[in-house]
Formats: C-alpha cells, structure tokens, sequence
C-alpha cells in the first residue's frame, strides 16, 4: 500500500505579530565529528528554525503581566540554560551549541549546567542556577515529570522559564511562560509514512523507544502506530522496546531483536542515535543495506550520511537550534508582548533524493 508522502506539519501557533517577522533566524551549531562547545557556524545554507505556519491570533499566549512578573531588559538580564542529556548525542551539542551563540551575539549572560541524564542532577543544576541569580531560564527538560521543587522555587521569584524540545507537565504561563519544539505526533506519522513507502505496506516493524518518562517518547510512538493501523494494515509492529536514545542501547537492543525476529522487515528507531546502533547491530550480524528498513528522527550528520550508503530508508528531522528562537521569546515576553505558550517549529526531512546534497545542512 502507497502512504501519502512526508508530509509537513501546519501545526498553527502564534508568538506574537511583531515577532512573526522574526522567527525565522539561523542558528548554527557543530556535528558530533566537531568538537563539543564550539560555536562557530556550520557550513551550509540556512539551518534555523522556523515557527510553523505562524498566524497572529491562533493558540494561547502569555504576557509578563499575566504570569505575574515585571518587564526587564534582556540586554541586562542573566540567563540560565540547563541542558538535560551528555553532550555525546549530536542532538545536544548542537542545541546547547545554538544557545551559546545567540547569547553571544545578544551579548546576554548566559549561566549553563549539564545534568548528564541524570534527573536529580537537572533539579539541583536548576536550583543552582537560580540562586547564582538567573533572571530568566531555558530548560531542556529530561523528564516531563518532577518539576515541583523547580517550579516553587521559580515562582516565589517570578522567574520565566521556556522550555525547549520536551515539554514539562505544568500549567503554561503559571508555571511556565511557553514550550518550544516540534510536533512530536506528526514526526511520527511522517516517519509511519517513509516505512509504508520503504516496506510496501507489508511486513513486520520493531520500534526502539526513546526514553520513558517525556512526552517525546509517548508522541512519537502514537504519531507512528496511529498512522501504521490507519495506513497500511498489512505493517505490523511486533517489537517494542527502549533504546534510551542511545546509539550503545539502540545497538544491543537490535542485537536481541536480530535473535528474536531475524526476518524483522524494518526497524523505526525514535531518534538517530539508536537508529546508527541498529545499523552496527545489522552490519555485525552480516546483514547488507536495505535488507532492514530503518527511519529515524533528528537529522544528524552520520544519519543522513547512513541514507547516502544505504543503510537508512529515511530521516525526519527535529532542529535543535534553538537559540535564536529561544532569546526571541523572551526577549518579546520581557517587553511586555505576547508570546505562544506553544511554539511548533517546521521541521524537514532527509530521503535518498535530498540526503546527499542536504548534508551541509545535517548537525
């Protein structure tokens, strides 16, 4: 059965109309054959993010006055960044890469802490990071969960906090100002949409889990099971079992799905880096590209280079780069004017037509 084809998402959110102008900026970051922290720009085009189909008026804002905070000046203010995971994933040193940037460029303060996948580490990082005096915070949450002592101590100082890339569960402009990222659930119908292309709409799918605990991991996996059941019927997934969005885990977990199902006709990993384990796993076990369909989220480097050789059948991205986004709402929400409590960027997407001359995009 032929899916429809990617498909972009038209998710409507609004940031504020004197900001539209200004949502779609470049970010730049390195790739993990880079070195870590280093924030130069990365060859290649235009890489930022841009808010997907903005429309001044639709979806819920906040103002500083609603959140019970003061205008300030962002010039002025010091800002606190804790990133979640190790920056060993391409993912996060372009993230936490794009946000050192722009804060160099605003000429802003920036106060960083990596909680290393651990989440008491990422609680204790951002209570650290408030008593230092961050007035305003960025937050690549690990967890959707846990976030009282955080949120309380925020509060009691009306400190602003966005998200980036997950969400936490808490009550927006009360808790929090707004979450900026992708639509999780349509990534996961987009990369539903490359297997039924890849397989044929026929066959037997394992699916490698992100980690458990965030919106991420539960989003991406409807997005690609409603779309599977509602598309093509003859696909089944068989196979369901976490890969820490880890390229390690995503490895031996395809190693035991190879003992397990050794005809496993594609493998749908929840991001890149347990999508290149899965391609170790099939190389070690002297499987020949293409003999296992493989579709991933992000758009790394390697991942869209493992398109190129073969390995990959398709890459639905999720951009990283969320400095410039990042500074443009807060520094919009201090001024007084109205943000999105949800901002949904545009992502794209890598096939075997676009993936050897997109590489200069890739992180």
């Amino acid at each position: 059965m032929k899916s429809s084809a990617f498909r972009r998402t038209t998710t409507t959110t609004v940031l504020a109309a004197g900001l539209t102008a200004a949502l779609a900026l470049t970010g730049c970051a390195k790739t993990e054959d880079d070195a870590a922290g280093d924030t130069s720009s990365a060859a290649g085009g235009d890489t930022g993010q841009i808010v997907a189909t903005p429309a001044p008026g639709g979806g819920e804002t906040c103002t500083v006055e609603q959140f019970g905070g003061t205008r300030t000046d962002l010039a002025t203010a010091t800002v606190g960044f804790s990133q979640s995971e190790k920056e060993a994933n391409p993912f996060r040193i372009a993230e936490t890469a794009s946000i050192k940037a722009e804060a160099e460029k605003r000429g802003v303060k920036l106060l960083t802490a990596n909680a290393q996948t651990q989440f008491s580490k990422q609680i204790s990082d951002v209570q650290d990071l408030i008593a230092k005096g961050a007035d305003l915070l960025v937050i690549a949450p690990l967890n959707s969960d846990g976030w009282g002592p955080v949120l309380r101590a925020a509060a009691a100082r009306k400190i602003p906090i966005v998200t980036v890339d997950r969400k936490i569960n808490a009550t927006p402009c009360e808790d929090y100002v707004s979450f900026i990222g992708s639509d999780f659930v349509e990534q996961g119908r987009r990369a539903a949409d490359r297997m039924i292309e890849a397989t044929g709409g026929r066959g037997e799918v394992a699916i490698l889990l992100g980690a458990a605990g965030n919106n991420v991991t539960t989003e991406r996996t409807k997005g690609f099971k409603d779309q599977i059941k509602a598309e093509a019927p003859g696909l089944r997934v068989v196979f369901e079992q976490t890969g820490e969005f880890a390229r390690e885990k995503g490895q031996q977990v395809t190693e035991q799905l190879i003992q397990s199902n050794p005809d496993i006709t594609g493998i749908y990993a929840e991001n890149d880096e347990m999508g290149l384990g899965a391609v170790n796993a099939l190389k070690g076990a002297g499987k020949k590209p293409g003999d296992v369909k493989i579709v991933t989220v992000d758009g790394t480097r390697n991942a869209v280079r493992g398109i190129v050789d073969g390995w990959i059948s398709g890459v639905i991205e999720s951009n990283p780069r969320f400095g410039p986004l990042a500074f443009a709402t807060l520094d919009a929400f201090t001024k007084g004017e109205k943000v999105a409590q949800d901002i949904v960027i545009q992502d794209s997407a890598y096939t075997e037509e676009n993936a050897k001359s997109g590489l200069g995009k890739a992180y």
